[in-house]
């Protein structure tokens, strides 16, 4: 492997360097293998260290690459497919679900989650957390918030906590009629207990997924899901419905 000096270009130094660290991940390297450490790197392009880091960072934003705590950085899997949109309906938990049930909690609702539910800031609420993970690699979490009325014949001595009734809860959400689902997506950042979940640094730039559930008139479950935007991106269904909603404030400023 010879070194290879950059020539000069009328675009950003760190910015053709990313398109040459691109090609090399595609002819050089497999996925989950370690890069060589940053000094390394850096004698190999013939650029600074600040210029490589720059380069690094446009590359795990893209979903190329992907920083682990006491690893380094390795190449990264392929992006998770996220259907948005679809026309398709489905509980969560039904059949072909790739969720993982984590845990699952009995106690009122946030403010923001109750009024989206459109329920009492008192009403008790299920908040089921689970996991998704590709390639062993946590990908997704989401909280899952079912109201008590949903779910009127859930056993708590059949499931008294954790995983087991949080599947309980799931198992009960199909024996409504979904009427339909709503879903919108923005770009965040992520919060402490997400980025350790995700094995992320908190701040670290994530897609979060909002979903409303409809039964008998009424929202039955709201779900949020946190998904690494490095290793994520989002395809749409049928439908193709995207609809665009603009901050007032933001748009003024």
């Amino acid at each position: 492997m010879g070194t290879t000096q950059l020539e000069s270009v009328p675009e950003p130094k760190y910015w053709h360097l990313k398109t040459v660290l691109s090609e090399a991940l595609d002819s050089e390297f497999t996925v989950g293998e370690i890069l060589p450490n940053e000094r390394d790197l850096a004698a190999r392009f013939g650029v600074a260290r600040a210029t490589l880091r720059q380069a690094l960072e446009q590359l795990e934003l893209e979903g190329r690459l992907q920083r682990r705590r006491g690893v380094g950085t390795t190449v990264a899997p392929p992006r998770v497919g996220v259907a948005v949109g679809t026309e398709q309906h489905a509980w969560p938990g039904a059949a072909g679900d790739v969720w993982q049930a984590v845990d699952c909690a009995l106690a009122a609702a946030p403010a923001a989650v109750a009024a989206a539910l459109e329920t009492g800031p008192e009403e008790a609420v299920h908040t089921v957390r689970r996991s998704r993970v590709s390639h062993g690699q946590p990908v997704a979490a989401e909280l899952l918030y079912v109201p008590a009325f949903s779910v009127p014949d859930l056993s708590a001595i059949d499931a008294p906590s954790g995983p087991a009734r949080a599947r309980a809860v799931l198992r009960e959400l199909q024996r409504l009629e979904l009427e339909g689902q709503e879903s919108s997506v923005e770009l965040g950042s992520a919060r402490a207990d997400d980025a350790k979940e995700l094995d992320r640094l908190p701040g670290a730039p994530v897609l979060v997924v909002t979903t409303r559930y409809l039964a008998a008139g009424r929202i039955a479950a709201y779900s949020v899901a946190t998904y690494r935007a490095d290793t994520c991106r989002l395809t749409f269904g049928d439908s193709g419905n995207v609809e665009i909603h603009q901050d007032p404030e933001r748009q003024a400023s």
